[in-house]
């Protein structure tokens, strides 16, 4: 066994009697392993991530099947064949840390690829839509999702309230109401990018892309039911089944896809669709859009210490090699700043220097000092002289830049917008089956808010599609008669 010392080195002569005056006290000041042990101990707690606070991680291996250097020059795509080190993290998103992994819920879908030329990350979710289309909204959003200020409570209320009043959630709404509100684990659900991203190739050519992840285990979903007991008899359901597969050798494995639009055919779609292909509550149908297959994702490796590999896990957007970029998407560009800001608060100003965090290719830059340094530079310059350089142009690194145009201000769309066709759309996709579990989930949440908020959102199911409004109204109809 391993001899016992302080986190700085020094051996410690006794880990079960404090040092006391007299065998009854009091304790001395100057016992510092029983000072540092508890201080240690009370800071055990990073701050709680504001969502998807609780999450489960592995590492893994990306692969590449397909070539795509026709539309990315990023190299981690160069050669079919070439692997690339992964990190993934699942997550709920709306509950607390202690919350059950079966809860009706997105789920968070954050994968990170160490690459040769630094960390490219892409957070999204097992659902190809959001709730919003525009960041300002975002915090106003995920209260409605917490606790009531007053009661403490979760409030049916506040969520359909926020739902009703915001249309363009309409589409996220119905996915989340749906079966796969509910999936059955994270190794059996899809995940997706969510956002346009680009991808820019060697001539510098750009193309929009939406980024798929899907389970080769196949979709499985929970009924609304089961995910109610697992939440009382195994809340830890998702975690448990995602570390034992892992475990015992049953890699869970996805096919990485995707969807690619160039500028004209965007102008064109979009003149004739009214969609925008920015706007991250509409999808892009895959009968215009195939899906393009790239490459396989696996996850084969479980992390030796939760704390260090996933809850200090920081993940963000922003991070992209060259060869992939942005878009104009409204909450994409919100997320580009956000995510980055809650991790210098949560983890720390220097968080990119842990392991899980930090870059398997090397990196140089001048920032210095902090808390938790780890890696401060040493005697290396600490600034970056002023120097006669070419201007990188556009972007950097071949990136162009997009074309931008118009007048500077705020833009409220919300009265041209189509927010219902392509809810109505994923409606009639369902099985009769379910649409009756969509009905009957939507009527069991919705029917405990005002009479007010019940009729708004009705209105917006009744305009995706009239069975769909009907529906939901006679199954809380139903629910009221028998309450009666």
């Amino acid at each position: 066994m391993t001899d016992l010392t302080t986190a700085s080195g020094i051996p410690v002569a006794d880990n079960q009697n404090s040092i006391t005056a007299g065998p009854r006290g009091p304790v001395l000041l100057q016992d510092f392993h029983l000072i540092e042990k508890l201080q240690h101990f009370n800071r055990e707690r990073i701050p709680e991530r504001v969502v998807h606070a609780k999450g489960s991680g592995a590492f893994g291996t990306f692969t590449v099947t397909h070539d795509i250097s026709q539309y990315t020059k990023a190299r981690l795509f160069n050669g079919v064949g070439k692997q690339t080190e992964t990190f993934l993290r699942f997550s709920t998103v709306g509950g607390e840390k202690g919350s059950a992994d079966t809860e009706r819920d997105p789920r968070g879908f954050a994968l990170r690829f160490y690459t040769e030329d630094g960390n490219w990350d892409l957070v999204g979710n097992n659902t190809p839509t959001f709730f919003l289309k525009d960041g300002i909204k975002f915090p106003d959003f995920i209260h409605t999702q917490k606790r009531d200020p007053q009661t403490n409570l979760k409030s049916a209320q506040m969520m359909w309230d926020f739902w009703s009043q915001a249309p363009e959630s309409l589409h996220q709404v119905t996915i989340l109401f749906s079966d796969r509100g509910t999936p059955d684990g994270y190794r059996h659900m899809d995940g997706f990018g969510s956002h346009t991203y680009s991808l820019i190739n060697e001539d510098g050519q750009r193309v929009w892309v939406k980024w798929h992840f899907k389970t080769l285990q196949g979709i499985k979903n929970l009924s609304a039911a089961e995910a109610v007991r697992l939440a009382g008899a195994d809340p830890d359901y998702a975690q448990r089944d995602l570390f034992n597969a892992i475990a015992k050798g049953d890699f869970p494995r996805w096919s990485v896809e995707i969807q690619v639009m160039d500028d004209d055919t965007r102008a064109r779609w979009e003149a004739k669709t009214g969609w925008d292909a920015f706007d991250l509550t509409k999808v892009w149908p895959q009968g215009e859009f195939p899906r393009i297959p790239v490459g396989i994702l696996e996850l084969n490796r479980n992390p030796d210490n939760y704390h260090q590999d996933v809850e200090q896990a920081a993940l963000s957007p922003s991070n992209v090699v060259p060869g992939l970029g942005y878009s104009p998407d409204k909450m994409l560009q919100a997320r580009l700043f956000a995510y980055h800001d809650a991790q210098l608060y949560r983890v720390g100003t220097n968080h990119q220097h842990l392991p899980v965090n930090r870059p398997r290719c090397p990196f140089h830059n001048q920032q210095r000092d902090g808390g938790m340094a780890i890696a401060n530079g040493g005697a290396a310059r600490n600034y970056d002289p002023v120097r006669a350089m070419p201007a990188a142009g556009g972007f950097g690194h071949g990136d162009a830049g997009w074309q931008v145009e118009g007048v500077a201000g705020r833009y409220d769309t919300r009265a041209t917008d189509d927010h219902f066709t392509q809810a109505g759309n994923l409606f009639r996709l369902l099985t009769e089956e379910g649409k009756r579990n969509l009905i009957d989930n939507i009527a069991g949440a919705l029917g405990q808010t005002d009479a007010a908020t019940q009729d708004r959102q009705i209105g917006h199911f009744l305009k995706a599609d009239p069975a769909y409004g009907q529906g939901v109204a006679e199954a809380i109809q139903r629910l009221h008669n028998r309450a009666l």
